[in-house]
């Protein structure tokens, strides 16, 4: 039991610390946490936001999408955290300034999956309508 909580334990830290690196907005650390195979799926209709993602086309849509926040980054704050097995659910909370200055400010329910020492795979999900609200409409 002791391995199984100790292996949960590093599950978390793990998402903790990409989620430290995505807050911030530097884009080859943030990729350098994710495993060459990891696939991250947005939720929602959003065109050029939603959907499914290779760790190279996250990088190429976070290089773009870093440059709109004053701050040069979307800090995330996780709240309640579950691990089971190789996956861990997050719920979580951003809020950032963009540079025309409206404010994105998003809950999330996050699921990671983790090989131990990267992430291998994310599902988020979030306010869509809020999303594209603050990115898409002019």
């Amino acid at each position: 039991m002791n391995t199984a909580n100790n292996l949960l334990k590093r599950n978390k830290e793990l998402v903790r610390h990409f989620l430290r690196v995505f807050s911030s907005g530097d884009v080859t650390d943030i990729l350098d946490c994710l495993d060459d195979e990891c696939t991250w799926w947005i939720s929602g209709n959003i065109p050029g936001i939603s959907g499914s993602y290779s760790k190279q086309q996250m990088g190429e849509l976070l290089a773009g999408i870093v440059t709109v926040y004053k701050q040069g980054a979307l800090p995330i704050t996780p709240g309640g955290m579950t691990a089971e097995g190789n996956r861990v659910a997050v719920e979580a909370e951003s809020c950032s300034e963009l540079n025309n200055g409206r404010v994105f400010k998003n809950t999330y329910h996050f699921l990671f999956e983790t090989d131990g020492k990267r992430i291998t795979g994310i599902r988020e999900y979030s306010d869509t309508l809020h999303m594209y609200e603050t990115f898409i409409v002019e």
